[in-house]
């Protein structure tokens, strides 16, 4: 039997739209972003649940409402944020309303997130495989959708990305150099769909595009996930705390959109299926979605569907 993941690459395509700016937005500004996503050819629209996010599951169903084909996935729910059967049900009643349009990222998030919450951060790889086992055992008085909806894990390191492949249809590493997605590929093996996030910054100029780097990136390198899979991969702690301009550039691609297509190309290069784009501004400051099209459009053109 085939993997799920090569099912869920094969929707998603190899390019997609990670973005927080729709939190901030109306409905209806938020919905001609959507329409617009879908226009530009996004493979996927991938949106978060922080602490200040709008509802995963209701922003999701509006924003599968105002478009026609886009597929929607959280990138990612948070599994401290509602019980198993709760997650498990909004699934279900999403796939059965918008067949094979909804992707469910799954993921532990971080220490001070959850506490926020009210929850205790302890044990997140147990804490991840009992949740899955527990929706699994769900039940629902409603419909039940023609295809489930595909499952993918929030993973960095080997153990979560191994859960990811054995129990899901695989992985959504977020805030990583090209270097981890060789080390995904490794650990998931060939089957399971890898969506890698990568941040970008429309702007040359060296200095100003590192400015809103280092002030997209500083929040994320307090969080001992990120920080500790950074020393994972080899970088230093003058790196991480700096941080320097070498991990700035590493994280977040920016320059002339060749330069861009180009870090999208050695993620999908090094074993990524799937690339959710997350263009940045400066806080205040419009994000440029609009160029996002020609980026899809650049790097589809010399991107297979799948990989080989």
């Amino acid at each position: 039997m085939a993997h799920p993941g090569r099912a869920v690459a094969e929707r998603i395509g190899r390019v997609g739209v990670w973005t927080f700016r729709l939190d901030e937005m109306t409905s209806e500004a938020a919905r001609d972003a959507a329409r617009r996503f879908e226009q530009m050819g996004a493979g996927a629209l991938w949106i978060p649940e922080s602490v200040v996010s709008k509802e995963m599951f209701a922003h999701s169903t509006l924003l599968l409402s105002w478009t026609e084909r886009l597929p929607v996935a959280p990138g990612i729910a948070n599994i401290w944020a509602r019980d198993p059967v709760a997650m498990a049900n909004g699934a279900r009643t999403l796939a059965e309303a918008f067949p094979g349009r909804f992707v469910l990222g799954l993921g532990v998030s971080h220490e001070p997130a959850v506490r926020r919450r009210g929850g205790v951060y302890e044990r997140p790889l147990a804490h991840m495989r009992t949740y899955l086992e527990a929706m699994d055992r769900a039940r629902s008085s409603g419909p039940e959708p023609a295809e489930a909806a595909p499952r993918v894990l929030a993973a960095l390191g080997p153990k979560m990305l191994e859960l990811a492949a054995e129990r899901t249809a695989g992985a959504h590493p977020y805030f990583v150099p090209v270097e981890h997605t060789p080390f995904a590929r490794s650990a998931l093996g060939p089957d399971p769909l890898l969506a890698v996030e990568q941040a970008v910054v429309f702007e040359t100029d060296p200095s100003a595009a590192r400015e809103i780097a280092r002030d997209h990136m500083k929040g994320y390198l307090r969080l001992d996930n990120y920080a500790n899979n950074l020393r994972r991969l080899g970088w230093g702690e003058d790196d991480i705390t700096g941080p320097s301009d070498r991990l700035v550039d590493a994280i977040v691609a920016w320059g002339r959109q060749d330069a861009i297509a180009d870090r999208v190309r050695a993620h999908l290069d090094g074993g990524a299926d799937h690339v959710c784009v997350q263009p940045l501004a400066r806080s205040g400051e419009t994000v440029p979605f609009e160029r996002l099209a020609d980026l899809i459009a650049a790097v589809r053109s010399v991107a297979p569907l799948m990989r080989a």
